[in-house]
C-alpha cells in the first residue's frame, strides 16, 4: 500500500526545512545580517543614507546605498519578513539564471524609484531616509499581480490586484498619517517612498516577466500595456 509520502518503502521523503526559494530567503537574511554590522560602524554608516537636498547637489549615491541601512533591529525585521513573504513569488515566477538578475533588478530598481520619488517630493530637506522600505513596497506591488494567480501574471485591471492595490495604498496612508515608524524613535514613515516603490513593482512586474520569461505561458491576461498575449 502507498503511504501518504507517495513512497513505498515506509521511509517518509525528506521536506525542505524552507520552502521559500532561495533569493527570497538570502535577500531576506542579508538585511539583519548588514544591520548587525551597522550597529558596529558607529555613525559611519550614516554615509549611506540619502537626504533629499543630494538630488540638488549631485550626490546620488544615496539612491542605492540607503537601502542597505536601516534605524533599527524591529525596522530591519519588519522588511526582513516582507521581503520574504512578498519576494518569495517573485523569485518563483523568475526561474533559471537570468532569474536572478530579473528578481535582484526589481528589487534595487523598486528601491531607487522609490527614494528618488521621495527625493523630489522634499527637495531641499536634509533629513535621513534610511531603509529597504522602498524596495520591499516594489516586490509588494509585482506580488500583488502573482497572488491568486497560479503562477501567472494578472492583468493591471483584474478585480484582485484593483482590490489588493487599492488596500495597501490605504494601509500605506494610514500608517503615514500616523506619522512615526515603530522601533525607529523620533523617525517617521516615508509613506511616499512605499506609494513610487509599489507603483513601479506593479508596473514592472508584466513588462520584465515578457523580457525575462520569453511568453512561456506566464500571464494569465490578454495583450494589454506591458503584458505579451497569452
Amino acid at each position: 500500500m502507498e503511504s501518504p509520502t507517495g513512497r513505498f518503502d515506509g521511509q517518509s521523503a525528506r521536506e525542505p526545512i524552507v520552502k521559500a526559494p532561495l533569493l527570497a530567503v538570502l535577500l531576506a537574511v542579508s538585511m539583519p545580517v548588514l544591520y548587525f554590522f551597522q550597529e558596529r560602524a558607529h555613525d559611519y554608516w550614516l554615509g549611506l543614507a540619502f537626504a533629499p537636498v543630494d538630488l540638488g547637489e549631485g550626490r546620488l549615491g544615496g539612491l542605492f546605498t540607503s537601502m542597505l541601512v536601516h534605524g533599527g533591529w524591529v525596522h530591519v525585521l519588519m522588511n526582513a519578513v516582507a521581503a520574504l513573504t512578498f519576494g518569495s513569488p517573485v523569485a518563483r515566477l523568475f526561474g533559471g539564471a537570468s532569474g536572478v538578475g530579473a528578481f535582484f533588478f526589481l528589487y534595487i530598481a523598486s528601491g531607487v524609484v522609490a527614494t528618488l520619488g521621495y527625493g523630489l517630493m522634499h527637495m531641499g530637506s536634509s533629513d535621513p531616509l534610511v531603509g529597504a522600505s522602498g524596495a520591499v513596497f516594489g516586490l509588494i506591488g509585482a506580488a500583488t499581480r502573482l497572488l491568486g494567480g497560479r503562477g501567472r501574471v494578472l492583468r493591471l485591471t483584474d478585480r484582485s490586484v484593483i482590490g489588493s492595490a487599492a488596500a495597501w495604498m490605504g494601509v500605506n496612508a494610514v500608517v503615514g498619517l500616523i506619522g512615526f515608524a515603530p522601533g525607529v524613535d523620533g523617525a517617521r514613515i516615508a509613506w511616499e517612498a512605499h506609494a513610487f516603490g509599489f507603483l513601479f513593482g506593479i508596473l514592472a512586474i508584466g513588462p520584465m516577466a515578457r523580457l525575462f520569461l520569453r511568453g512561456d505561458e506566464r500571464f494569465a491576461s490578454p495583450d494589454g500595456p506591458g503584458d505579451p498575449e497569452a
